[in-house]
């Protein structure tokens, strides 16, 4: 049987080119596509294909948040990420999140194939260049930190922590998660106490360090918006 597979990014080109690609092996399936990480947790849960293939950064829900819940709603799907990002702690983020992969977006077309391949073989496949740079940082582990680190979070902080870095409202953040713009404040609140974090700038810059959003995000949108 073909390996089935869902494809989640929010660039549509990009799915379109991977799904034109993929179409040619006879062995992997593209089921179903998203534009964003909620609908490819959605989709992971509806069609439980093989092997989700996720960007990282990607409006709403980030692609490691995304993982995060697919690995919990639906654990016999297997996930691959397929970014741009080759930084080690955005690795490391998604590793732990519990990917099977990373495949750079520079890579070749045949490394994607066979990362979805060895996934489906519980095997972790690594781009040849991030190889290193999991190693090391590994290594760097027992170093202490000077910065506050997104695993002090809860799922719904972390995600609360992308939307505000995002340039959402109060009021829009609750009218996406379906609370009280109160239990906004007070989840903003204790994320500000938990990082030693005082601004949104602040906020925001952690953000991109660990992953939680992506410097191309906050300006697909016409403006950023008061808190």
């Amino acid at each position: 049987m073909a390996i089935r597979v869902v494809l989640a990014d929010d660039h549509r080109i990009v799915r379109d080119g991977l799904c034109a690609l993929l179409a040619r092996e006879t062995d992997i399936e593209v089921v179903g596509q998203a534009d964003d990480g909620l609908a490819a947790v959605r989709l992971a849960r509806q069609l439980q294909p093989d092997v989700v293939v996720t960007d990282v950064s990607m409006p709403g829900l980030n692609g490691v948040e995304a993982i995060r819940r697919i690995r919990a709603d639906a654990p016999a799907v297997r996930v691959l990420c397929l970014s741009v990002h080759a930084e080690s702690r955005m690795v490391l983020a998604v590793l732990e999140a519990g990917a099977s992969g990373y495949v750079l977006k520079d890579d070749s077309y045949d490394d994607l194939a066979l990362a979805i391949r060895k996934a489906m073989s519980d095997q972790v496949h690594l781009s040849a260049e991030l190889v290193g740079l999991v190693v090391n940082a590994v290594r760097g582990r027992g170093q202490p930190h000077q910065d506050g680190h997104a695993s002090v979070l809860t799922p719904r902080e972390r995600e609360m922590v992308q939307l505000l870095s995002e340039g959402l409202s109060t009021q829009q953040i609750a009218d996406r998660l379906h609370v009280s713009p109160k239990t906004v404040a007070t989840h903003r609140e204790h994320v500000m106490q938990k990082l030693e974090i005082c601004s949104l700038a602040e906020l925001t810059r952690f953000a991109l360090r660990e992953g939680l959003s992506s410097l191309e995000l906050p300006w697909r949108t016409s403006a950023r918006m008061p808190i």
